[in-house]
């Protein structure tokens, strides 16, 4: 381990998910050093989650022979509403956590380093702006198409926070007005019901129920008893009908709701990032036709969409962005 010096810090990078926790050491540029996985335990009201990450940080410096004193400090993305000020989460839905929940204090206290939060997708979004598909782009909106649907919008370098940390909401849009499916946060027929991968296997699965002519997808619910948001994508490529009409629904609804994002805001690039956006064209090609179709002539000619280029990183280099921009800056 010779290469590692003390001429540069460190910083810790980490993603918080409801299921997995990503973690990454960082160096100031925003290259990844060393990144590895820890499963979110949401448990006993979530009281063991900072604990979990605060011994995984000591444990993979050991693994390292890193002493601690290379930290700068720890910079997470959290999915909910944050006050990036306070340090606190509002509401985690998915973590067990207590309202208005002090992750930074807790973790401070645990880890004695510096700790600055925001919303998962801010960081995405912080992320790709760094060191990613937005490189260069002051004003980019970044949508993640994961388990739900989350949205970082950034103008002029900044992230837009909104007066309770909520801003960039994009997957909390209403698309279906009027008897569409419930969403975690409480509402119905929420963007995020139909263009995340739950919600994507949720529309595959009513969808072959209904369907009376062959299809891959049934073939693949009869072997496996579900079906993934992947699934309808590889059986789009396959030249499956049935799959086709369901990407196509979704493309559509998501078309819309970011056709009005780019109304409001105008930026240089969308950029789609998550785990769906894996399917790549199969996503990417008929989301942009729509788009065009329902955004404002101007912003359709002047915006472009993107594919996220740093996959599953985006999130731990965006969350180190927060401790490089905001700790130790005279």
């Amino acid at each position: 381990m010779g290469e590692i010096g003390m001429e540069k810090q460190w910083i810790v990078g980490v993603d918080l998910g409801g299921t997995t926790t990503k973690l990454a050491f960082i160096h100031e540029n925003g290259d990844i050093i060393h990144k590895w996985e820890i499963d979110t335990d949401n448990t006993d009201a979530g009281k063991n989650i900072l604990k979990n990450i605060s011994e995984s940080i000591v444990t993979q410096l050991g693994r390292l022979n890193v002493g601690k004193e290379i930290l700068k400090g720890i910079g997470m993305g959290a999915p909910g509403a944050v006050n990036l000020e306070e340090g606190i989460i509002y509401e985690a839905v998915n973590l067990g956590w207590e309202n208005n929940y002090p992750i930074s204090r807790t973790l401070t206290q645990l880890t004695g380093l510096p700790v600055v939060i925001d919303n998962d997708a801010n960081c995405a979004a912080q992320g790709e702006m760094w060191k990613g598909a937005g490189q260069g782009a002051k004003d980019i909106v970044c949508v993640t198409l994961g388990t739900g649907v989350g949205g970082g919008i950034i103008t002029n370098g900044k992230i837009v926070q909104g007066i309770k940390g909520a801003a960039g909401e994009i997957g909390h849009i209403t698309v279906i007005p009027e008897n569409g499916a419930p969403c975690n946060c409480g509402k119905t027929g929420c963007l995020e019901t139909i263009a995340s991968a739950t919600g994507i296997s949720r529309l595959a699965t009513e969808a072959i129920h209904a369907y009376e002519n062959d299809s891959l997808l049934k073939d693949i619910y009869s072997e496996n008893g579900k079906l993934s948001a992947k699934d309808v994508f590889d059986c789009v490529e396959e030249g499956d009908i049935l799959a086709n009409e369901i990407v196509n629904r979704v493309v559509f609804y998501l078309g819309i709701a970011l056709a009005n994002v780019g109304n409001v805001f105008n930026p240089e690039k969308i950029i789609i990032g998550g785990g769906v956006s894996r399917a790549g064209k199969t996503l990417l090609d008929p989301l942009i036709r729509y788009f065009q179709k329902f955004a404002f002539s101007t912003v359709a000619q002047s915006t472009r969409i993107d594919l996220a280029t740093l996959g599953n990183d985006a999130g731990v280099i965006g969350a180190a962005w927060l401790i490089q921009g905001n700790v130790g800056k005279k």
